[in-house]
């Protein structure tokens, strides 16, 4: 993924946590936001982004494909 790449993050249960990465030679959390079941956000890959972790059943859209996550919170 490129610097201005999006994805799609739908929340398929309450309490979906999503959570930015910074760039750089120390990898720190630096945004966090917390969705509900069938609540949507679109994310975008930035100079300050990353990477971003998924915590909770979701369903992500990117450029690649449909990934399913089903991680518990």
């Amino acid at each position: 993924m490129g610097q201005n790449d999006y994805v799609v993050i739908r929340a398929k249960e309450d309490g979906v946590h999503v959570i930015g990465l910074t760039r750089g030679n120390d990898t720190k959390f630096h945004h966090s936001e917390k969705l509900d079941e069938g609540e949507v956000m679109i994310a975008q890959f930035t100079e300050h982004t990353s990477a971003m972790k998924i915590r909770g059943k979701a369903e992500i859209q990117t450029a690649f494909g449909i990934v399913e996550s089903d991680a518990k919170k």
